[in-house]
């Protein structure tokens, strides 16, 4: 018995909405992790650098409301946070240092998140068609 079309499109939505669920998870975590670092965790004496979580308020909004490109936009925007953990990873020590390898795990994480949300949505859209 061969998969038939509503079946690999039914697997494929189960995928995006996994992968959404994903993205929004990951996603406010990199937020909370970055307001608890700079507010609480670690902070560096300038509170103000909590701000650097406000651009993802606004991919978060988008994904919440399926639209996939915040999830590109997203997918671009990641790579701020990653050179921002891998300098603070190599420079600093302690407790901020480990924060940073978490940064980069969860960027990590979140950027395989996107390509896997795009690719499945994308490749969703020409089964539509057919």
């Amino acid at each position: 018995m061969s998969d038939g079309p509503l079946h690999a499109l039914a697997r494929n939505d189960a995928l995006v909405s996994a992968s959404r669920v994903a993205l929004l998870a990951l996603l406010i975590a990199l937020m909370a992790l970055g307001l608890a670092w700079e507010l609480w965790l670690a902070p560096t004496g300038a509170r103000s650098l909590a701000l650097k979580v406000l651009p993802l308020a606004w991919p978060l909004a988008g994904i919440w409301a399926w639209r996939l490109a915040s999830v590109r936009a997203l997918s671009l925007l990641v790579w701020l946070y990653v050179a921002e953990g891998a300098m603070r990873a190599s420079t600093e020590r302690g407790v901020s240092a480990q924060l940073a390898w978490l940064e980069l795990l969860l960027c990590g994480l979140l950027f395989a998140a996107c390509v896997l949300h795009i690719r499945s949505r994308t490749r969703a859209q020409p089964a539509l068609g057919q």
